[in-house]
């Protein structure tokens, strides 16, 4: 994906998703508001107006990724929504057909301090020793961004184990991972599963799971 500029919407691959980045300190701008910008872009209505409820649609807890309570989409379905930051860079995404989750990553070496044996699958591991120490790092975090992604897109389930799991490496799939071996949790619908990873500047990664 070619790279994205501050504010830029970009229309994700399938029609129905699209993501917005931007910096931390650009006039405050946070989570939760550079979330009710493009729901509001998307939609047609004053950012304002967007209302945002951080409920577990499960467990009834204040956690995980936001809901809408308005407004709806145009067919009057509610919109599936996500955002994250971390470092300078904050990410949001929204989709009318399919749920979204987004994952924001430092590529520090500290930030990413026991990631491996916790997230990764063996295979991944693997071929992350395969790289360069740049590369590996990038690499790295690229992975747990996305698993974070697909975490907060499929919501209060029992699957806590990332390193059960294991995707494509980035670099080797131009972008867009696919999920390689899967989890019982996830149930068929793992073959549509994709991470869309935006091209960012700075030490941080970001990546976008949008759900079949």
């Amino acid at each position: 994906m070619d790279a994205v500029a501050d504010g830029e919407i970009v229309e994700l691959p399938g029609g129905d998703a699209r993501a917005v980045t931007a910096a931390r300190g650009r006039r405050g701008i946070g989570p939760e508001l550079l979330l009710r910008r493009l729901v509001a872009a998307s939609a047609g209505v004053p950012a304002d107006d967007v209302e945002l409820v951080q409920v577990c649609e499960t467990c009834g807890g204040r956690h995980g990724r936001p809901s809408v309570g308005y407004p709806t989409t145009p067919s009057g379905a509610p919109w599936f929504v996500d955002a994250g930051a971390a470092g300078e860079l904050v990410v949001a995404a929204a989709a009318t057909r399919r749920r979204v989750g987004v994952g924001v990553e430092l590529v520090s070496a500290a930030a990413l301090e026991g990631v491996d044996e916790a997230a990764l699958h063996a295979s991944e591991r693997a071929a992350l020793a395969e790289l360069e120490p740049p590369e590996r790092a990038r690499a790295r975090a690229t992975l747990w961004a996305r698993k974070s992604a697909l975490l907060r897109a499929i919501g209060h389930t029992g699957f806590t184990e990332p390193a059960n799991l294991a995707l494509t490496l980035p670099g080797d799939d131009e972008g867009i991972g696919r999920i390689e071996r899967t989890v019982a949790e996830l149930g068929p619908g793992w073959r549509g599963v994709r991470f869309h990873d935006l091209a960012v500047p700075g030490e941080v990664v970001a990546s976008v799971a949008v759900l079949a």
